[in-house]
C-alpha cells in the first residue's frame, strides 16, 4: 500500500493542469520537479513535521522549496481549483447533495500566534484559530474558511455560502443552491435567519434559550473535522501567515473529497 503522500497518476492528472508553468528561459535554477514538491508538501501536512525537518532522503527537495512552492500555489489559487476540479467530477457522478448542508467551526491551537488568530472562548483564552466549514449530506466539504478564534461561527457564514461554486457534471444547469442548511445555536442570529431568508436557503437552527438540539446529520460535520484535523499540520496552526495555513486547508478539504471520490467509485 502506497504511502499516504505519494500523489498517484489519477490524482495527479487532477493537479498538473492546474499548476503555474515557469517560461522557458526565466532566470534561475531549475525547479524541482513538482509532483516530488506537492508529496513533500503533502508528507508535512499528514505527519505535521516543521519544515527544517522534512527527509532530505525523501528526494522532495528541502522544506524551503516546498514551503515556496506552497506559498506560490496557493496565491495563484491552485488548491481551491483542485478543490473545484473535484467536486466537479463528485457531481458527476451524483455524490453531491445540496438538498441538506450541514456548517459548523472548530477550533484549533495557533502556536505562533499571526493573522487570523485571537483568544480561545473554550481553550482558556490561549492563542487560536478557527476553521469553518460548509459539508454536504454525503460528506463533501464544499468550502472552508479560516478565521480568528474568538469570531463568532455565524458571522463566517456569508462568506462559506459565498464560495460553494456551481458545478457542472449532470444534466441541466450547474447547481449551487443549497436548499436546507442545519446549524447549532451558534447560527441563531437575525442575520443569519435575514442571509438564508435573501439567498433562498431553508434553515434547520434550534433557538438559543431552549433545550432544541439538531442531532439528524450532526454527525456529517463532525466526522468531516475528524477527517480535516487528521492532516496534524491542521490539528494544531504552526503557520504565522494565513496564506500557508489556508493552503494546508484547502488541500486538506480537498483530498477528503478526492478520498470520498475514489471509494465511491471503485
Amino acid at each position: 500500500m502506497a504511502a499516504p503522500w505519494v500523489v498517484n497518476d489519477e490524482l495527479w492528472s487532477v493537479i498538473e493542469p492546474l499548476l503555474p508553468v515557469k517560461r522557458a528561459g526565466t532566470p534561475g535554477p531549475a525547479q524541482m520537479d513538482s509532483r516530488r514538491v506537492l508529496q513533500g508538501i503533502l508528507f508535512v501536512l499528514i505527519t505535521g513535521i516543521g519544515w527544517e525537518d522534512l527527509p532530505q532522503e525523501l528526494g522532495f527537495g528541502s522544506g524551503m522549496t516546498c514551503w515556496r512552492r506552497l506559498r506560490d500555489w496557493q496565491a495563484a489559487g491552485v488548491f481551491e481549483q483542485m478543490h473545484q476540479v473535484i467536486l466537479t467530477r463528485s457531481n458527476a457522478a451524483g455524490l453531491i447533495d445540496f438538498d441538506r448542508v450541514m456548517v459548523d467551526g472548530s477550533h484549533v491551537r495557533a502556536k505562533k500566534g499571526g493573522a487570523a488568530t485571537g483568544p480561545s472562548p473554550v481553550d482558556r483564552a490561549k492563542t487560536g484559530s478557527k476553521h469553518h466549514i460548509l459539508t454536504c449530506a454525503n460528506g463533501f466539504p464544499l468550502a472552508v474558511a479560516l478565521s480568528a478564534a474568538n469570531v463568532n461561527d455565524h458571522l463566517m457564514l456569508p462568506t462559506l455560502l459565498d464560495r460553494v461554486r456551481p458545478l457542472r457534471g449532470r444534466p441541466g444547469p450547474p447547481r449551487r443552491r443549497i436548499a436546507i442548511l442545519i446549524g447549532d445555536k451558534g447560527y441563531d442570529y437575525p442575520s443569519v435567519h435575514a442571509e438564508l431568508k435573501q439567498r433562498g436557503i431553508t434553515g434547520y437552527i434550534p433557538r438559543r434559550g431552549t433545550h432544541d438540539r439538531v442531532t439528524a446529520g450532526r454527525w456529517i460535520v463532525e466526522q468531516a473535522f475528524a477527517l480535516l484535523h487528521q492532516y496534524r499540520r491542521l490539528a494544531v496552526r504552526w503557520e504565522r501567515r494565513t496564506d500557508i495555513h489556508e493552503g494546508f486547508l484547502n488541500l486538506g478539504a480537498s483530498l477528503i473529497c478526492w478520498r470520498r471520490l475514489s471509494n465511491r467509485t471503485r
